[in-house]
């Protein structure tokens, strides 16, 4: 059957969970850890920070784009059956009791506790006088010149809110018993929890020489001297609010005859874009609350009213405080066997290929790599694309270095990677200055792919080394995310990556590859014809096993496939962490499909897709997700793991050990709920991440403590 045929069969709303509703559904997961009882106390702030922080962006890219359906009187559902409206009221139906969790749970309990490892965070009336009066000296010297009062009557419009900002919504009287609104925004350069220590400039100790640390809300001090910024007015009353803005940019990229000026232009527009959602504290009285909606031009459902701080991603401060007690154990990432020598990289990959999985692996070898090809006198050429980089990337100043070298370097540089535009734009900026030849992309599609060429000259010829990653050249990301990584210096790997990279900064219509699979070209038919060959093996009597794990299944037509091959008995196996829109265990149409999704320690971020195909095993790994943006609007790539030891550690360590997890492991069920993995009596208990990181420390040999990286 094809792809359309496929979608026809099963397109029935019943068959397709929300996008957006199973998005919800991941991030109760995250919140889920924060309220998980064995978690140390500065995992469960951590994950705390990391919901809010989610929160933000979904607010800030998915509903805002539902109130722009809406706005338009879009009518027409998608595929799950909701119309935008009605998706918004799902969504905030789900959400607003996690609000009342996070709030509830950081009141009650994360502070409580906190206090009890001596890390104060304090309310401004519970402070003693004297540390009030240094607090206020302090307000007047470092806080009070940055801070702008801002008024609104007839001769003051109201005043423009950047997204994401704290502010303090006040009422001030004058003398002559007028009543006026003024606003007052907490500034984002500094620190929205301050340490009083530091303020006092006391060591963060108490009387037994204990760590002991004390903090105040920033907006508690401003709120507290308030009266310094309205002289001979009377402060009546102040309370927080906080805004999020769409920030979703569009681009007409077909008129642009700039891209980097026109996204620059847009990073700007930004801060423009139109009110999604306004949080404010439960205290604030009617008539202020009616001012922001009004001149916010927004409704009651666009408003989060909460009993606890705003903003709570801005605690993830607190994960910083040298408390080891209360985190989880460090880890550190070992240096993988064929690395261990320290022996040329060139050499190392030639023998063999080799596969990295971070962050139990180190990034190190993927910036020696780099490293090693930027000083190299036999290396021509260096092709890279660069998606999330991170500030200080090692990695762009190496290819710097290659190009001041006087090496041909080739950079793709994709600046409509969402909210790393800035960042992006200037290592763009900063490659062109040594003459990199740097390209922005292709109209109309972002490139994703994961990609590092080296052209080498050596005593037989020209050769070619390629690195290929599930995940950024981000080696920050790289310690929190898990990613695979492969280098291999395989001729029809390293023909494709040439022509892809020609795709990229040249003209080419090229549609057929020798390993690679690509989109937009033939990632969706290739899984699709890998899918429909199982279902053939199944029907012809011979075993039959699909393992897919991702971060997100979304696209229709591959999971309709699905569907397809569990009624033909093909035994699925699926690993999703966030976003699943099929519907698994439904007899009749999904009965022999199982999702299960683990939040945990680490970002779970690698693509694997196994297909048993008769015994042939084929595995691939892939940069992309099993959604509509990653097949049609991305480049992308998934690439073939052949050398059967690699294939055998992944099959039999990452996914088999993943799919026996049933510590972190939640198991989807056809509510679109998730449950924890039930742990029968005398069963041993086992946490994937857990067993991987004492794994490849295992298969590494007895490491010496110089052969550890730290991160």
């Amino acid at each position: 059957m094809t792809g359309k045929e496929l979608l026809k069969k099963y397109k029935d709303h019943n068959n397709f969970f929300n996008r957006d509703l199973s998005w919800v559904e991941f991030n109760r997961r995250v919140l889920d850890e924060a309220l998980n009882s064995e978690l140390p106390l500065l995992e469960k702030v951590k994950f705390i920070s990391i919901f809010h922080s989610n929160l933000d962006e979904f607010y800030m890219i998915r509903i805002s784009g539902l109130k722009e359906q809406v706005a338009a009187n879009i009518l027409e559902p998608t595929i799950d059956g909701l119309t935008p409206r009605e998706q918004l009221q799902k969504i905030e139906k789900a959400i607003k009791p996690m609000l009342q969790q996070t709030m509830d749970l950081w009141t009650k309990e994360i502070v409580p506790a906190l206090r009890e490892h001596n890390i104060f965070v304090s309310r401004y009336n519970e402070l003693t006088d004297s540390v009030k009066e240094k607090l206020t000296d302090y307000f007047k010297k470092e806080i009070f010149p940055v801070l702008t009062p801002l008024a609104f009557d007839p001769g003051r419009p109201f005043p423009y809110i950047s997204n994401l900002s704290l502010s303090l919504a006040i009422l001030v009287r004058k003398p002559n018993g007028e009543n006026h609104f003024a606003r007052v925004k907490v500034p984002s350069i500094l620190p929205r929890l301050m340490q009083i220590d530091h303020i006092l400039g006391t060591t963060p100790k108490n009387g037994n020489g204990k760590f002991c640390a004390k903090y105040i809300w920033l907006g508690d001090i401003i709120k507290a001297n308030l009266s310094l910024l309205f002289p001979g007015m009377e402060v009546v009353e102040a309370h927080r609010f906080r805004i999020t803005r769409d920030t979703d940019i569009e681009l007409q990229e077909d008129e642009a005859d700039d891209l980097l000026r026109v996204i620059e232009e847009n990073i700007r527009q930004r801060r423009f874009g139109r009110v999604v959602r306004l949080e404010v504290a439960r205290k604030m009285p009617t008539f202020m609350l009616d001012t922001l909606m009004e001149n916010l031009l927004i409704s009651r459902e666009d408003v989060h009213v909460l009993d606890g701080p705003l903003g709570l991603s801005d605690i993830m401060i607190l994960y910083d405080l040298p408390l080891h007690q209360i985190k989880t154990k460090a880890y550190y990432p070992v240096i993988p066997r064929p690395f261990e020598d320290g022996e040329d990289v060139f050499t190392t990959i030639k023998q063999k290929d080799v596969l990295l999985h971070h962050p139990y692996h180190s990034f190190s070898p993927v910036i020696d790599f780099i490293k090693q090809a930027s000083k190299d006198p036999d290396v021509l050429a260096i092709k890279q694309t660069l998606y999330r980089v991170g500030a200080n990337s090692p990695i762009v100043k190496s290819l710097i270095e290659a190009a001041e070298r006087g090496k041909q370097v080739a950079v793709l540089v994709e600046l409509k990677a969402r909210f790393d535009e800035e960042n992006n734009i200037f290592w763009a900026r900063e490659l062109e200055k040594v003459g990199v030849h740097v390209v922005y992309g292709l109209v109309g599609l972002k490139t994703h792919a994961k990609m590092t060429l080296v052209v080498r000259r050596e005593s037989d010829g020209v050769h070619r080394y390629v690195h290929l990653a599930t995940g950024n050249y981000n080696a920050s990301t790289a310690k929190l995310y898990t990613d695979l990584g492969l280098f291999t210096c395989d001729n029809d790997i390293c023909a494709d990556v040439s022509d892809i990279f020609n795709y990229l900064t040249g003209y080419s219509k090229q549609t057929t590859f020798r390993k690679l699979i690509v989109a937009p070209i033939d990632m969706r038919e290739s899984f699709l014809n890998m899918i429909m060959r199982e279902i053939e093996n199944k029907n012809a009597g011979l075993e039959a096993h699909i393992i897919i794990k991702i971060n997100s299944l979304v696209d229709p037509t591959l999971i309709s496939a699905l569907y397809e091959a569990s009624n033909n008995g093909v035994k699925i196996e699926l690993i999703i962490r966030g976003i699943c829109c099929l519907v698994p265990g439904v007899a009749g149409l999904s009965e022999n499909i199982k999702v299960t999704s683990i939040v945990g320690r680490f970002l779970e971020h690698s693509r694997i897709f196994y297909f048993y195909n008769a015994g042939k095993e084929n595995i691939y790994l892939s940069s992309a997700d099993l959604m509509q943006r990653n097949l049609d609007r991305r480049v992308e790539i998934a690439f073939p793991i052949e050398d059967e030891q690699l294939k055998s550690t992944l099959k039999r360590t990452l996914l088999r050990v993943t799919l026996l997890d049933n510590v972190k492991a939640r198991t989807l069920k056809t509510d679109m709920s998730y449950q924890s993995v039930e742990v029968n009596e005398g069963e041993k208990k086992i946490n994937s991440q857990e067993w991987l990181m004492n794994h490849t420390i295992k298969v590494s040999g007895i490491i010496d403590k110089t052969k550890i990286v730290k991160s």
